[in-house]
């Protein structure tokens, strides 16, 4: 492994790309730069994966047509207003209005007053979104709206958006990405300007370097909420940027404001700093980790961002979500969990964290074909973000989730939140987290209803999935090359599947060294039409908060956390939970000496009262 000198991160010649998906103006007036570090496994392009109908399309299609629903004017109205410009158009509300009414006092939270928190903070992320969607669709009316989003946006561009702002790094970010994935996927050649311009319009408000917040309140401030911005997150969309072409100031910004001494130097030793760090902003830090990673070849960047992710998890809920108690990570804390389940119902900032562990998890299973990293994306995908309530047209967005003993789901209280952009942005990116490729194959990531094309064995391949996984044990995979070919079909088998998981291909079992917490090869000569069947085996299993409260769990079959709904509060005799049956096509059930209790997945619970863990004797 590289031996980590500071020098190091000043240095950096290349990075990788996949420029398949930019339009061929695009690539003609760029020499892109040179990659140093490729990863083992590919994402496809967004348009070669097509969600079937299911939760996920459901929500892709909720959020694409909420957002191609709402008036440019009021996407746009903060901006104007604070460049001093006729705005035209009604406020959006919440967070994203230009306003003087934001107020918070930190010694009396209860008299907080959130409108105009951060004026158009998620403009950028909900153009984001609508570009990757239309990269995923082609639809035309996407790609007009997104063009004439930049183009309305450029004018407004001027340091007095960025003047007396709460959070001036935290919003650019979102611009920053916005005006990347317009330019990529879309081929807004405007916004390759736009970067420069409100590039140059902002840097005169951050600081010289990444910040932690001790260090920033630390200088004198005017105000609570200017301690809570986050230079750290950064380094990914810049290096995204200069990877694009934009120029080489994006990967000098990006080198400049990598946390290096208070975030990854201690991580890259096995040391956490994480402790009361805000969750999703320094999981997001993880991801320019990698960024920083490719761009460098720097390995102490990916054991950083690996042993970050091993510190998350080991202090995440069964559901994979974490950082309870206002957003803070707890480091090695056995307490924190337990105490927060009581303490808050604010537990798993869900489309935020769902986003940034869904990034995290696609970059470490690409470099390291590690399928820990498909498992812990599963567990949150089926227990946090596809149980979300949708977003309304009046911005209400599902916030956290609630893993509390009388838990109940319900929206933050605020219009147009950070979790509105992110999950767009999420969702768009439903099916390139599904399948990823190498020159060997194709490896099967999520068991989702879709279709994949892509080349395999040196032709064409169509690869159709067909599943009401993980609600039936079971999915099949169609594969069509345009001719016979050899190549390798990875399946992901999780490291809870049963000793009775098994696969047929064309009806015949199939007899290879099968492991649990490994992807399973199936290196053949495939024709069209060959039909591949894995049905897990998914015995009802009881997960423990953690080890130093073995009395508090979780009921899980395969990926499902099962809820209790409206249940006692006794201690049971952990043989009672491991009797959980199914009792409907969404629904589990338990005998308890208080009666029969009902068990849901997350994303079947609507206005019901459940819980996450319950009691029992040890």
């Amino acid at each position: 492994m590289t031996q980590f000198t500071r020098r190091m991160f000043g240095k950096g010649a290349g990075a990788l790309l996949c420029a398949c998906g930019l339009p061929r103006q695009v690539l003609a007036q760029n020499a892109l730069p040179r990659p140093v570090v490729t990863p083992a496994l590919s994402s496809p392009a967004y348009d070669r994966v097509h969600l079937r109908p299911s939760r996920l399309d459901t929500q892709l299609r909720h959020q694409h047509d909420l957002f191609m629903g709402l008036e440019d004017d009021r996407l746009l109205k903060p901006f104007r207003v604070r460049a001093g410009q006729a705005a035209p158009g009604t406020d959006m509300g919440g967070w994203y209005d230009a306003s003087d009414d934001f107020h918070i006092d930190p010694d009396d939270w209860s008299t907080a007053n959130w409108h105009g928190y951060i004026p158009g903070h998620s403009f950028g992320q909900y153009v984001s979104g609508l570009s990757r969607l239309y990269a995923a669709t082609k639809d035309q009316a996407t790609a007009d709206k997104v063009t004439g989003l930049i183009r309305a946006y450029i004018p407004t561009i001027s340091p007095q958006f960025f003047d007396d702002y709460n959070l001036p790094t935290y919003t650019y970010d979102k611009i920053v990405v916005g005006l990347i994935d317009a330019y990529q996927h879309v081929g807004v050649t405007e916004a390759k300007a736009a970067l420069d311009k409100v590039t140059d319009a902002a840097l005169p408000y951050f600081p010289e370097k990444a910040l932690t917040r001790e260090e920033r309140r630390a200088r004198p401030y005017s105000r609570e909420a200017e301690i809570w911005d986050e230079p750290y997150i950064l380094p990914e969309h810049l290096f995204q940027a200069w990877k694009l072409g934009f120029g080489d100031r994006y990967r000098q910004l990006a080198l400049r404001y990598l946390q290096n001494d208070a975030l990854f130097m201690p991580l890259a030793a096995g040391i956490s700093p994480l402790k009361g760090k805000h969750a999703y902003s320094h999981v997001n830090a993880l991801n320019s980790a990698i960024e920083a990673y490719y761009a460098t070849g720097d390995d102490t960047y990916l054991r950083a961002a690996i042993n970050g992710f091993d510190f998350v998890v080991r202090q995440s809920y069964a559901t994979g979500g974490w950082g309870p108690n206002e957003e803070l990570l707890a480091a090695d804390d056995t307490d924190t969990l337990l105490t927060m389940l009581s303490d808050t119902r604010r537990t798993f900032e869900t489309p935020c964290g769902a986003y940034g562990h869904f990034k995290l998890t696609r970059s470490l299973l690409k470099i390291t074909k590690d399928s820990r990293y498909g498992d812990s994306m599963e567990r949150v995908l089926y227990n946090t973000i596809l149980g979300a309530l949708p977003t309304t047209e009046n911005g209400d967005s599902f916030y956290y989730s609630d893993y509390s003993p009388t838990a109940k789901k319900g929206f933050r209280g605020e219009q147009w939140p950070c979790c509105s952009g992110t999950f767009i942005q999420l969702v768009a990116d439903y099916g390139i987290s599904a399948y990823l490729t190498d020159a060997g194959g194709v490896y099967v990531n999520l068991y989702v209803p879709s279709d994949l094309r892509t080349e395999a064995g040196g032709t064409g391949l169509r690869l159709s999935q067909t599943t009401d996984y993980p609600l039936t044990p079971t999915s099949r995979i169609r594969l069509q090359p345009d001719k016979p070919a050899r190549f390798s079909l990875n399946l992901r088998i999780p490291d809870w599947a049963g000793k009775a998981t098994r696969v047929t291909i064309n009806g015949q079992a199939y007899d290879g060294d099968m492991a649990a917490g490994r992807f399973l090869p199936i290196s053949r000569l495939w024709q069209s039409g060959d039909v591949v069947e894995i049905h897990f085996d998914m015995p009802p299993r009881l997960e423990p908060l953690n080890d130093a409260h073995p009395e508090w769990v979780a009921v899980l079959t395969g990926p499902l956390v099962l809820f209790p709904i409206d249940a006692p509060d006794e201690a049971l005799d952990p043989a009672v939970w491991h009797a959980v049956t199914r009792s409907g096509p969404e629904d589990w059930c338990v005998q308890t000496p208080s009666g029969a209790v009902q068990l849901k997945p997350f994303m079947a619970i609507s206005d019901e009262t459940y819980r996450l863990y319950s009691r029992v004797t040890v």
